[in-house]
């Protein structure tokens, strides 16, 4: 197995001016580009030092680990990444094995794959090859995740729930997830799958959280928990529910939830939000036949049938 000295970002993505470590997330929605101008994990790419960067890859989320592998491999020697090693702990007890968390030791970017939420919390949080995850995270290496793999980021994620467009009550399970977003629920796929309900009725029981939703296709790239930058061909769904007025601790199991007062963003690509103040920062127009890398429909197709669904 491959290893690196754990040195800062060569890009110098993981440092700050002051020369303080500058933390990174990427959260992306699912179904990501690997086809066409791959914005989103060129982006990945470029965090993780480029050519020069050492991957992690942990497609431990499907149920098809080895072609997932595979094809992220084939992606990102287009993009000129670096080195990639791939770590699958495919039960809780593999999650010890001390090259996995050596491999994690000396990464410059760690990237988590889509599947199954629940896989995730049972297999990666609260071992030895999570606890790596975030000590890559703390030294500056951008950790990166896909569908499940994005809403793994937060310390409380989705991990079953209905979908559709009315929250109601108790339609959705959650599990723990690695902490390094903060006071943010994530959920992905979101337009595709019409998930508005069940971010909403969360965020309306735990009103302490935000909901973020995130469109295929795109991500937020969230910089030492705080500041969040939009890209992709989508948008990011932000929903403050702080100061709502909700029936969440009465209504029975399965009502439709009253939740009257919410904030909500809609940030496409180009948009800086604070998620400590809640508020967009600054919003630069760009369109999604320029900057979000939008793959005719024909070719999307192919590339589906040619690969294993997850």
């Amino acid at each position: 197995m491959q290893t690196l000295d754990p040195s800062p970002d060569p890009s110098g993505a993981g440092s700050a001016p002051s020369g303080e470590v500058r933390r990174t997330v990427l959260v992306i929605g699912g179904a990501e580009d690997r086809i066409g101008r791959s914005v989103v994990l060129k982006r990945f790419v470029r965090l993780a030092g480029g050519h020069r960067g050492h991957i992690v890859l942990i497609p431990t989320a499907s149920s098809f680990a080895g072609e997932v592998s595979e094809s992220y491999r084939d992606v990102f020697t287009r993009l000129r990444g670096g080195d990639m090693t791939v770590v699958h702990p495919e039960t809780r007890r593999d999650a010890d094995d001390p090259d996995m968390v050596a491999a994690l030791d000396a990464a410059t970017g760690v990237f988590l794959t889509g599947g199954s939420q629940v896989k995730l919390a049972q297999n990666i949080v609260g071992t030895p090859v999570g606890d790596a995850v975030v000590r890559a995270y703390q030294r500056g290496a951008v950790v990166a995740g896909t569908s499940a793999g994005a809403s793994i980021m937060s310390r409380f994620m989705i991990s079953l729930g209905e979908e559709g467009l009315t929250p109601r009550q108790r339609a959705s399970q959650v599990s723990a997830g690695l902490g390094l977003v903060e006071d943010v629920i994530i959920d992905q796929h979101f337009d595709q799958r019409g998930r508005y309900g069940r971010l909403m009725s969360m965020v309306a029981a735990s009103p302490n959280l935000l909901g973020m939703g995130i469109d295929e296709n795109t991500a937020g790239e969230i910089r030492d928990g705080r500041t969040m930058s939009v890209i992709g061909a989508g948008s990011i769904f932000i929903v403050n529910a702080r100061n709502a007025i909700t029936d969440a601790p009465d209504a029975r199991r399965g009502a439709p939830l009253l939740v009257s007062g919410a904030v909500v963003h809609s940030l496409p690509t180009g948009s800086t939000f604070d998620l400590d103040h809640v508020e967009l920062t600054a919003f630069v127009e760009r369109h999604p036949d320029v900057e979000g890398a939008v793959v005719p429909a024909k070719v999307r197709a192919a590339a589906s049938a040619s690969t294993p669904a997850r």
